[in-house]
């Protein structure tokens, strides 16, 4: 038996998620590594879950958790052996495959990276899938030529996981970081992350004009609908937005104006289904450009049985930074 928070919906829709005992046996079958989870880490997809916000769970009942770190105890893949410290990020685990948020986990190889030389498996929870995917921003930002001497990178969604993490490792890598915030008692936080400067997140949510004054040389984008079109409007020409997020809405209330005018570029971010190479990749540029110790300042770790609870926070808006679950 293990321990795991787990999601279950009744015949009459009645919805349930609570820390269960599990029985080993009950594992799905399609998985081929059998993981002993250490840390597991807590996203807005995983608080939308367990808080059941979002159809984000489309089968039932669901083990959450969309990340985990731990030993593998067995493997039928060639790619791996008992003993093999790995990671876990996306490929619909606590969607459509029992997730993370648990002792054990059986995954399938496919899905997995080794843990990267250098990072703990507390410091690649800290990461996170919130981490690992502001890492693809900064990896699509490089990508189309967006360099330090071409001007300031906004960051949407600054306190929330990407946010946090895009702001540390721009800053780092020699960026001007502006950070949006709808805390303003977190300006100093942000700041000590690498942020230059902190605007109210007011000054992007509500309907703008097709173009607007042209300021950002690149952005990070985790909210999507007006911030996201407002900040099109203002990318210097030829620049480039990278969107990973949904937290203001799934809509995008903007024009063709700034791609075919300013010749902007909007890149699309897919954490869940990126392939291995792109993984390893963003995993192996985590851990030499991050400053762990800024890592450090912007996670909590919490134990598995409170999990529950700091995930109706992150719900409530009223969590900063990255929160680290210890299995």
């Amino acid at each position: 038996m293990f321990k795991a928070v787990f999601l279950q919906k009744n015949e009459l829709g009645e919805f349930k998620a609570s820390i269960e005992q599990i029985s080993e046996s009950q594992l799905p079958e399609a998985g081929d590594v059998l993981v002993q989870i250490s840390h597991s880490t807590l996203n807005y997809k995983d608080g939308l879950a367990i808080c059941n916000k979002s159809p984000v769970v489309r089968q039932w009942p669901m083990v959450a958790g969309i990340d985990g770190a731990g030993t593998v105890l067995e493997s039928a893949h060639p790619n791996f052996k008992t003993g093999d410290e790995v990671i876990l990020n996306g490929f619909g685990v606590g969607e459509t495959h029992w997730g993370c948020l648990a002792e054990k986990a059986k995954l399938k190889g496919d899905w997995l990276i080794k843990r990267p030389a250098g990072l703990t498996a507390e410091q690649t929870m800290a990461i996170g899938t919130a981490g690992y995917t502001a890492m693809l921003c900064v990896l699509g930002l490089e990508r189309h030529g967006v360099k330090p001497e071409h001007g300031e990178i906004l960051v949407t969604g600054a306190t929330g996981g990407v946010g946090s993490v895009a702001i540390a490792l721009l800053s780092k890598l020699g960026y001007t970081v502006v950070a949006t915030s709808g805390k303003p008692e977190q300006a100093e936080f942000l700041k000590n992350l690498g942020a230059a400067e902190v605007l109210d997140r007011k000054t992007l949510s509500e309907p703008g004009k097709p173009l607007q004054r042209e300021r950002w040389a690149g952005v990070v984008d985790s909210v999507g609908s007006n911030t996201l079109a407002n900040a099109c409007a203002q990318t210097k020409y030829g620049g480039t937005v990278t969107a990973c997020g949904l937290a203001q809405g799934m809509d995008l209330p903007s024009s063709v104006a700034p791609f075919i005018l300013r010749g902007v570029t909007l890149k699309g971010i897919d954490s869940v289904m990126a392939p291995l190479a792109v993984r390893e990749e963003a995993w192996q540029r985590l851990a030499r450009d991050l400053d762990l110790a800024k890592l450090a300042s912007l996670s909590r770790t919490v134990p598995l049985e409170e999990a529950i609870e700091v995930a109706a926070q992150i719900m409530a808006g009223s969590n900063t930074g990255r929160v680290i679950v210890r299995i």
